[in-house]
């Protein structure tokens, strides 16, 4: 018998200062069975911190090899934003590089890893993709305090986010990076 999705229901204080975007979302997120919670909670952080009108999660969720995790649509329906989550190859970087004209990549794998698989083959505009990383001891600490239904406030300022969840605040350095190797090109 397969196992069922877990459903989480967030309500959310967004305060974005670095974006000037404050709002108050109301989301019911899917985990699938073989979601982590670090892949978890990096997902609902890049809906959140990107927010913006026409912002979705996928349909498919993780078994969608097509969608990407989260992503935007204007009003008529085109993709503008596409976010990936994770460890993706370094193919499916470049089809959605290809496919959008804006790409980030939220994750909380090594960033030498990330790297190494972005310079694993040539990707399209990799120079403009913006990483953000999110220390895997940080998602540690929000995986303890998450309930399946509970409320968050979010502050993203000075390049820290803080995340308060039941009077208990976590917090990291969240200052965009790219997936260029330090060393320089020959």
């Amino acid at each position: 018998m397969a196992l069922s999705a877990t459903m989480y229901h967030m309500q959310i204080g967004l305060s974005d200062v670095e974006r000037g975007v404050y709002e108050s979302l109301d989301l019911r997120v899917a985990r699938h069975p073989s979601e982590s919670a670090r892949f978890l909670l990096t997902r609902i952080l890049a809906y959140c911190l990107a927010y913006e009108e026409g912002i979705t999660f996928s349909k498919g969720g993780l078994s969608s090899t097509e969608d990407p995790p989260v992503f935007v649509r204007d009003p008529t329906g085109v993709l503008t934003h596409w976010l990936e989550v994770g460890s993706p190859s370094a193919e499916r970087l470049h089809k959605a590089a290809k496919a959008c004209p804006q790409v980030s990549l939220w994750s909380h794998i090594e960033l030498s890893l990330l790297r190494k698989e972005a310079a694993s083959r040539p990707i399209h505009r990799l120079e403009e993709i913006q990483l953000f990383l999110l220390p895997p001891s940080f998602l540690d600490q929000l995986d303890q305090l998450l309930d399946r239904n509970c409320s968050l406030e979010l502050l993203r300022n000075d390049g820290r986010l803080y995340v308060t969840i039941g009077g208990t605040t976590c917090d990291c350095e969240l200052e965009p990076t790219t997936l260029l190797s330090d060393q320089p090109r020959r």
